[in-house]
C-alpha cells in the first residue's frame, strides 16, 4: 500500500517536474500560510536559470498550479528519550511519558514538517479562481508516509521498557495527511473550500506560535493539544467545508465538519458482551470560528472550536495487566467496563481510544516593533464526557479501528488552559534569534478529589513547562541552518503516564533536548 503512496507522488512531481513551459513565479509554498492572510502579493518575475531557483525563493510553478516541498532533518541528543522509529514525525524534544534513557537521535522535521505537495489558483473568470491544494508529511529519516497510529501499533505487545517513541497525532500514513482539498475563490467574496483541511486553530497557531509551530523548538507545535481544541488529532478535519474572507483589515473565517467513520458497537453495562451491545453511529461533527484583524504593526485573532466524539490515543496496547502494573491493556472496555467472552474485533493493528466532546476558545496576538516580533496567547479548553459515546471497533483517522474505548474517562468535565509568548530578533537579514515558553495546566477532574502522593491520577491538577532558544541562519532563500535547545517539564496530574488507577507515573518528569540541523524548501 506504501508503494502506491510513494508512486502517486512520483507520478504527481514527474507531471510538472518534466514540463519545459516557463515557470512562473509565486510566493514560497514549504512555510505554511498565516490564517486569513490579506491579498496576495504581486507575482514576481519568473525564474530564468536553474541558479535563480537554488539561490531566490522563485517557486516551481506552470498554469497556476506550483509543486512545493520541504526537507527538515538534524542530529540531537535528549536527556530521556526513547529509540526513534521510522513513524515518528515530531522528533524528541517534548518530554515523554515512556522516555528514560539519553539519546543521541536523528532528528526529524525541526522547524517545518517535510513533506511535498502540489496547490493551485486558476483564474475561470474574471475575479473567480479554481483553488486546491494536495500535500503530506513525510518522515525524512525512513521515507515513510508521517504516522501516529503506526508509532503505537508497532509497540503493541511490548513492555513499556522495550517502547520505541509512540506519538499521536492528525497524521495516520494518509495519502495526503496534510491536506487534500479543493474549491473556489473569490477577490472580493472569499474563498470556500471542501476536503482534509487544517482547522482554524491549527492555522491560528502556525501565525501566533514565535517558533511557527516548530516540532523542536514550540510545545504547541509539537502537541496540538491548543492547535486541535482539546485532542491532537483534530489539527486537521476531515470532510470539512471551510470559508474564509479578508475585508480591509478585518478577516472572518468559519468551519464544519461532517460525521465520518463508524461508531462501533457499544454497550453501557458492566457485564456486556457481542452479543448484547448495540451497533453506533459516528456524530464526529464538528464546527469552529475565526475573527480577526491586522492594525499597523498589530494583528489578533479570536477562535471558538467545538468537536463531538474527540478521540485520543495514549499508549501502546499490550496484554491484559493488572492495574498496579505499569501498561495499558488491550481489553476491550467501555466506561472502564472490561468485555465478557472474546474480544469483538481481533487486536492487531488497532488503537486504544479514550473520547470526549470537547470546546475550545483561543486569543492570541503578535506585534511586530522592528527588529524585534512578540507573540502571544491563551485557550481554554473543556472536555465532557460525549453525549453520543464511541464503542468497539469504532473508527479514527487513516482507516484504523479501536479495540478498546473509553466514554466515561472524566468524573467531572475537564479544564485545560494553555498559554504561551515569546519574541523573535532578526540579528540581520538571515539570521534570527527566536525564545518562547508555553505551560499547559489541568484542573483535578477525579471524584472524589483525593491526589496525594502515591494515590496521584491523570485526573489530578496538573501543569506542563517548555522553554526554547535557538538560532536560525539562511544561507539562501531556500536553505538554513539552525541549533537550538528545548526543556520541558511536568508535575501532578500531567506526570501520570499511565492513566487506569493507580497511576503510573512518568519515567523522569523533565527532559532536555539540543537540536542543530538544516532544511530545505522550495
Amino acid at each position: 500500500m506504501r508503494s502506491v503512496r510513494w508512486c502517486a507522488l512520483a507520478v504527481l512531481a514527474s507531471i510538472f517536474l518534466c514540463n519545459h513551459a516557463a515557470w512562473a513565479q509565486e510566493p514560497p509554498a514549504p512555510a505554511p500560510a498565516p490564517a486569513a492572510a490579506p491579498a496576495d502579493p504581486p507575482t514576481p518575475d519568473a525564474c530564468g536559470s536553474f541558479h535563480e531557483f537554488a539561490t531566490t525563493n522563485c517557486p516551481l510553478t506552470w498554469h497556476g498550479i506550483t509543486l512545493f516541498g520541504t526537507y527538515d532533518v538534524g542530529v540531537g541528543w535528549v536527556s530521556h528519550g526513547l529509540p526513534e522509529n521510522a513513524y515518528n514525525y515530531e522528533g524528541a524534544s517534548l518530554i515523554n511519558r515512556n522516555g528514560n534513557n539519553s539519546e543521541w537521535l536523528i532528528a526529524p522535521n525541526n522547524l517545518s514538517q517535510t513533506g511535498l505537495g502540489i496547490k493551485g489558483k486558476e483564474e475561470v473568470l474574471e475575479g473567480w479562481s479554481v483553488v486546491f491544494n494536495a500535500s503530506t508529511g513525510i518522515n525524512p529519516q525512513s521515507g515513510q508516509l508521517a504516522n501516529a497510529s503506526d508509532t503505537d501499533i508497532i509497540n503493541n505487545g511490548l513492555p513499556r521498557g522495550s517502547y520505541s517513541y509512540a506519538i499521536d497525532g492528525a497524521r495516520a500514513g494518509q495519502p495526503f495527511n496534510d491536506e487534500f482539498y479543493g474549491g473556489v475563490s473569490s477577490a472580493s467574496l472569499g474563498t470556500l473550500t471542501f476536503g482534509r483541511q487544517r482547522a482554524l486553530g491549527t492555522d491560528a497557531m502556525l501565525n501566533y506560535d514565535p517558533a511557527g509551530g516548530s516540532y523542536a523548538f514550540s510545545y504547541i507545535g509539537y502537541n496540538g493539544t491548543m492547535a486541535g481544541g482539546g485532542d491532537t488529532e483534530d489539527t486537521r478535519w476531515d470532510d470539512a467545508v471551510k470559508y474564509r474572507l479578508s475585508y480591509g483589515p478585518a478577516h472572518f473565517g468559519v468551519m464544519y465538519k461532517f460525521a465520518d467513520g463508524s461508531g462501533g458497537c457499544y454497550s453501557a453495562s458492566a457485564t456486556w458482551s457481542a452479543a448484547t451491545c448495540t451497533p453506533e453511529q459516528a456524530h464526529n461533527t464538528a464546527y469552529g470560528f475565526d475573527l480577526g484583524a491586522e492594525y499597523g504593526h498589530l494583528s489578533a485573532d479570536v477562535v471558538y472550536q467545538h468537536y463531538n466524539q474527540a478521540i485520543s490515543v495514549l499508549n501502546p496496547l499490550l496484554g491484559a495487566q493488572s492495574p498496579t502494573q505499569p501498561y495499558q491493556s488491550t481489553t476491550d472496555s467501555i466506561n472502564t467496563n472490561p468485555i465478557t467472552g472474546p474480544n469483538l474485533i481481533d487486536t492487531a493493528n488497532t488503537l486504544y481510544g479514550i473520547v470526549t466532546d470537547n470546546s475550545a476558545l483561543m486569543v492570541a496576538a503578535k506585534y511586530t516593533w522592528d527588529p524585534f516580533k512578540f507573540y502571544g496567547g491563551y485557550e481554554h479548553i473543556q472536555q465532557f464526557n460525549p453525549d453520543h459515546p464511541l464503542g468497539v471497533g469504532a473508527s479514527d483517522q487513516g482507516g484504523y479501528i479501536l479495540s478498546g474505548v473509553e466514554d466515561n474517562n472524566l468524573d467531572t468535565p475537564k479544564t485545560v488552559q494553555i498559554w504561551w509568548t515569546g519574541a523573535k530578533y532578526a540579528y540581520d537579514s538571515k539570521t534570527d534569534i527566536t525564545t518562547a515558553w508555553y505551560h499547559q495546566a489541568q484542573n483535578t477532574f477525579r471524584a472524589p478529589p483525593t491526589c496525594v502522593p502515591g494515590d496521584m491520577r491523570s485526573s489530578c491538577a496538573g501543569d506542563l513547562n517548555e522553554f526554547s532558544l535557538y538560532l536560525d541562519h539562511h544561507f539562501t532563500k531556500r536553505f538554513d541552518v539552525f541549533a537550538g535547545i528545548t526543556y520541558s517539564d511536568v508535575s501532578g496530574g500531567l506526570a501520570i503516564a499511565i492513566p487506569h488507577g493507580p497511576g503510573v507515573p512518568y519515567y523522569h518528569n523533565s527532559n532536555t533536548a539540543p537540536v542543530i540541523g538544516g532544511r530545505f524548501a522550495f
